[in-house]
C-alpha cells in the first residue's frame, strides 16, 4: 500500500510540475509593463478610433462589434536604455515562440520589423497581434482583442471605415515624449 501511495504522490507531483507554465504570456507582459518606467501603455476601445461610414453594410457593423479593444505597449529606444530595449525585444520574441501564436506574416518598412500573429481559428480569430521593433524608434506590441473575428471581414472593414482624426491624434500624442 505504501508503494502505490508513493507512486501516486510522485505522479501527482510530476503532473503538477509539468502543468505549470513558467513562461511569460503576452497578457502577463502587458500587465507587467503597465506603469513601468519608460513604457508607454494603453487600452484603447475600438469605438474611440473607428467610426463606420454612413453607407457601410451590416456585415461591417457586425465586424466592428466583434472587436472589443486594443492593448498597446511601447518602449522608445534611447541611448540610455539600449540594454533595456534589447531585453524587451528578446522577451517579446520569446513570447511569440509559443505555439498558441500563429504567424500571419512579417513586414519590413522604413527600418521597422513588424511581425503579425493571431490566436484562435483561421476563420474565427480571438486576437490579432502586431509586434514591431526598430533600432531607431524602439519596440512595441499592439493586441487587438475580439470575439470570433473573421479575417476576410476584418480586411473588408478596414477598407470601408474612417478613423476619427482627433482620436488618432490623441493616440499619436500618447507615444510622443
Amino acid at each position: 500500500m505504501i508503494k502505490s501511495s508513493t507512486i501516486l504522490s510522485f505522479l501527482l507531483i510530476v503532473f503538477l510540475a509539468t502543468s505549470c507554465n513558467n513562461g511569460k504570456s503576452l497578457q502577463k507582459y502587458l500587465v507587467e509593463t503597465s506603469g513601468k518606467e519608460g513604457f508607454m501603455t494603453g487600452d484603447i476601445p475600438v469605438s474611440s478610433l473607428i467610426s463606420a461610414k454612413a453607407n457601410v453594410s451590416e456585415d461591417i457593423k457586425e465586424t466592428i462589434k466583434s472587436i472589443k479593444k486594443i492593448n498597446v505597449v511601447f518602449l522608445a529606444k534611447t541611448a540610455e536604455n539600449e540594454a533595456m530595449y534589447e531585453a524587451e525585444k528578446k522577451t517579446l520574441k520569446n513570447i511569440f515562440t509559443n505555439k498558441a501564436y500563429k504567424s500571419l506574416g512579417k513586414v519590413k518598412a522604413q527600418g521597422m520589423n513588424i511581425n503579425v500573429y493571431y490566436t484562435g481559428e483561421t476563420d474565427s480569430l480571438d486576437e490579432v497581434i502586431a509586434f514591431g521593433y526598430s533600432n531607431k524608434t524602439g519596440v512595441g506590441v499592439a493586441r487587438l482583442l475580439g470575439e470570433n473575428m473573421n479575417p476576410a471581414k476584418m480586411i473588408e472593414m478596414l477598407q470601408n471605415i474612417t478613423m476619427d482624426e482627433s482620436n488618432v491624434k490623441n493616440l499619436g500624442n500618447m507615444f510622443n515624449n
